[in-house]
């Protein structure tokens, strides 16, 4: 499954958030909060997608510089989550404070996770991606050769 569209939500006090009703029951087994870096979002991962995230991850050898930057990215800024009754996810305060989440949210479809933005974040990084839209559309099609 793909996750698909941009959905407006508003965070509650206590930093819950709801997730899109088309993809609650991918997420009924648990979830997985990560750190959208190097952008200042959260990644909403099924286990199956984050455990696909870290074999990449944990490709190159722990013995290497690369290798342990990688797993500590990624391992050290996740977290274990569950959807509430009321299909709601708990961010941690930490990833609130990493993507200034506060009131007014976006969460997106990313492919094979969500995204949960700051609407001015998500704007921001929407203007600079479109304007080099062409550019990257160009790249992929050598790719396809």
């Amino acid at each position: 499954m793909y996750f698909l569209g941009t959905f407006d939500y508003a965070m509650d006090e206590r930093g819950r958030v709801p997730l899109p009703p088309a993809y609650r029951d991918a997420f009924r087994s648990g979830i997985v909060l990560s750190q959208g870096s190097p952008e200042h979002c959260i990644r909403v991962y099924t286990p199956e997608a984050f455990e696909e995230m870290a074999r990449r991850y944990t490709a190159p050898s722990p013995m290497g510089r690369k290798g342990r930057a990688l797993r500590k990215v990624l391992f050290s800024r996740s977290h274990h989550a569950q959807l509430d009754p009321q299909s709601r996810v708990l961010v941690p305060g930490p990833l609130r404070q990493y993507a200034a989440l506060a009131g007014k949210v976006l969460v997106i479809g990313a492919g094979e996770w969500l995204e949960i933005w700051a609407p001015a974040e998500y704007d921001e990084i929407m203007s600079r991606i479109d304007g080099g839209l062409e550019s990257t559309m160009e790249s992929v099609e050598s790719w396809e050769r």
